[in-house]
């Protein structure tokens, strides 16, 4: 068996491409790769933060069975599987440049490199001018890569771009020439010039990620190397706006996700079946000829449905897709988790708050912690601090215990149809289906535990935390 080269890009943070009808972003390399491919419109993290979710895509496990890694900013721990040690002992090639697992601190259990590989991050460039682009030439670093490997050793390649992550320099994206009149303002977000400049700012580091993969994916052609290599290409987790990042609705957690393998996958498709992070690993192991996979990994490969000629929901039985979330940035009333599960079925949404009570962006006396500063939040604290509650309510307002969403006609999840009494035997149903997955999967709110992703050690900062406001040394977040 020619084993495959997998080459795995993962922005930071990023929701759009043009692929999937955004025109205020331009993304030709993930547009090549979708046409060369498969181009999936319900992927989804299992975690709408940065480390679990890309916990969950090394160890193909929810972020309920990652111990301290289910938090954000915690500790990861060397118990797990990850599929690039697992390739790497058949003989793969194995490293990352840019962002790999973070944030937190894969050291403390005994790791000694990143869950992602070996790091290439060397070589670096000069970022242009007022942007908040980051120094690492990923595509050189990838050539260096390329170079170290054994003469037809297959590779296993994580590129971790860390845009478009904020901060951003305000007004980057028109000054490189993009079109705010272009800009499609999502309806839980005020259309204002500021929003409408700060998602342009976004728009444009997506558009460096995505050059960089065009770089990487010339190398593989100019290296013969094309036909030969899975190339997949998605986000951790939806953009850094209000009522996006780090919460718990459809915008926040489903993807760009495109496939590619010449040869092995039939180009031009577009399907719409239901696809999970977990499923990641167990698709690379697949791919690479592994048949054993760890049990930790709950996902199924996604080899059967990308080899498919069909278009459309390929796998009757992917019908659904699970995820959740614990503690993230700390600045919760005693640093406490904000714990949610949530289930897309079908055509609907459900998601269950454990613990209603609490603020899910984080309190207000910390300023909202678990939402990324921006242009953005400004305006929309601004609108509440003149009265103006509209976007203040959906961005950062508490939610009731459940919730329930039809997404083709409401895919903003805006209309909560929990309470409305033709849909309540549908919520039963769906709590009941999330139930029974969480306790089959181990999940420790199910069975009498939890509380320890309460006190599990955060990793990060500390001066934005609940404690040092009760200190007085209490200072923002910084991004």
């Amino acid at each position: 068996m020619n084993r495959p080269n997998i080459l795995l890009a993962i922005a930071d943070d990023a929701s759009h491409v043009s692929a999937q009808g955004h025109p205020f972003v331009h993304t030709p390399a993930f547009d090549w790769v979708a046409e060369h491919g498969v181009l999936c419109h319900n992927a989804y993290t299992t975690n709408p933060k940065c480390a679990p979710s890309r916990a969950s895509i090394l160890t193909g496990m929810h972020t309920w069975q990652l111990k301290e890694a289910g938090n954000h900013n915690g500790i990861f721990p060397a118990e797990f599987a990850r599929y690039p040690d697992l390739l790497e002992g058949t003989g793969y090639h194995v490293g990352y440049t840019g962002k790999g697992w973070a944030p937190g601190n894969w050291a403390r259990q005994g790791l000694t490199r990143n869950p992602a590989g070996t790091p290439y991050n060397n070589h670096r460039l000069t970022p242009p001018e007022r942007t908040g682009i980051s120094e690492i030439d990923y595509a050189a670093n990838f050539a260096v890569f390329l170079n170290d490997r054994n003469e037809r050793q297959p590779f296993c390649f994580w590129y971790g771009g860390f845009e478009p992550h904020r901060r951003y320099e305000p007004g980057e994206g028109a000054r490189a020439g993009l079109d705010p009149a272009a800009v499609q303002v999502p309806p839980y977000l005020p259309d204002v010039p500021q929003v409408r400049e700060d998602l342009l700012d976004y728009a444009y580091e997506i558009e460096w990620f995505d050059r960089h993969l065009g770089l990487m994916i010339d190398q593989l052609a100019q290296a013969g190397e094309l036909e030969n290599t899975l190339i997949v290409v998605t986000s951790d987790n939806g953009m850094p706006f209000p009522r996006v990042k780090g919460q718990m609705l459809d915008p926040d957690a489903r993807l760009p996700f495109a496939v590619c393998w010449p040869g092995t996958v039939p180009s031009g498709r577009v399907i719409e079946d239901l696809i999970s992070f977990v499923d990641l690993a167990p698709t690379f192991l697949d791919a690479a000829g592994i048949t054993e996979h760890p049990p930790q990994m709950v996902g199924r490969t996604l080899m059967d449905v990308l080899r498919s000629e069909e278009s459309g929901q390929v796998d009757p039985d992917r019908d659904r897709v699970f995820f959740g979330r614990e503690r993230h940035d700390l600045g919760y009333e005693g640093d406490r988790s904000y714990p949610v599960r949530c289930i897309r079925r079908g055509d609907y949404l459900y998601v269950w708050n454990l613990r209603p009570s609490m603020w899910p962006a984080g309190n207000p006396e910390t300023g909202f912690t678990n939402v990324d500063s921006s242009p953005t939040k400004e305006t929309i604290l601004a609108q509440h601090e003149a009265g103006e509650d509209t976007y203040y309510d959906l961005a950062f307002g508490k939610r009731p215990e459940h919730e329930l969403y039809h997404l083709p006609s409401d895919p903003h999840c805006i209309d909560n149809l929990a309470d409305h009494p033709e849909h309540k035997s549908l919520v039963s149903e769906l709590e009941d289906v999330l139930r029974a997955e969480l306790v089959a999967t181990g999940d420790p709110r199910m069975t009498g535990g939890g509380a320890e992703f309460d006190t599990y050690e955060y990793a990060g900062a500390l001066h934005h935390s609940w404690a040092a406001w009760e200190a007085g040394t209490w200072r923002p977040q910084s991004y």
